[in-house]
């Protein structure tokens, strides 16, 4: 079966959209948020007690800045379209505190609201990841980290993204405890250890998908600028 044209910049910008409203998702669940957006969530909880200009959007391009100086040291080279990544950072924050608006009005209640909600959370997460896969535009941080330490070291990307994602949910209760008290989970809650554990394994699930569906070209002549 011929598979049909699905265009990389496309791929960029609905990935960074249903990843924000993911987020959005999974937070109005209260069942915890998602291993990749934990540390910057309780960043934006400790940091707004005292700011309450502080959002959930720009505590993410704020730890997505950090990161890409780590990745930059790991890697130990630059190369100028990093700098995009932060670009992308700074969007998607800007979505998300938008997705976070919007899902507040679905006022969302009751175990099986809340299941359902952090259900289509986990879904939408893994969908958004695989999608900014297919794309050359650079995508958040956490993403091109993932991308570019399989590549530096040949390993699976599904794999390395399930190593990154159990780091950065430890990562997390480390910061419930600092921040909160020894034994206190905020935002890190069973949603995220689940999310964890199948996230690696759901993103390999829908690229396949994508890629027997579709075949992914470039609807634009920048790609150059990206490599």
């Amino acid at each position: 079966m011929k598979r049909r044209t699905f265009y990389t910049e496309l791929a960029y910008i609905l990935g960074l959209i249903v990843l924000a409203f993911s987020a959005a998702l999974m937070e109005a669940s209260d069942l915890g948020v998602s291993m990749i957006v934990a540390p910057a969530y309780l960043l934006h909880l400790k940091l707004s007690q005292a700011f309450a200009f502080f959002t959930f959007g720009m505590a993410e391009y704020t730890l997505q800045a950090a990161l890409l100086i780590v990745m930059v040291m790991v890697l130990g080279r630059f190369r100028l379209y990093y700098l995009f990544s932060f670009i992308t950072a700074v969007l998607y924050g800007l979505l998300l505190d938008g997705s976070m608006a919007i899902v507040a009005l679905l006022g969302v209640s009751g175990m099986a609201g809340r299941i359902t909600c952090f259900t289509a959370g986990v879904i939408c997460c893994a969908v958004g990841v695989s999608l900014l896969f297919h794309t050359y535009i650079a995508p958040e941080v956490y993403e091109l980290f993932v991308k570019e330490i399989a590549a530096r070291y040949g390993r699976n990307i599904n794999r390395v993204k399930t190593a990154y994602d159990c780091i950065s949910c430890l990562i997390a209760v480390g910061m419930s405890f600092a921040f909160f008290g020894l034994g206190h989970f905020e935002g890190v809650k069973i949603g995220t250890v689940l999310c964890a554990l199948v996230n690696g394994a759901l993103i390999g699930f829908f690229s396949g998908a994508f890629e027997g569906k579709f075949e992914f070209k470039d609807a634009t002549k920048l790609r150059k600028y990206f490599e």
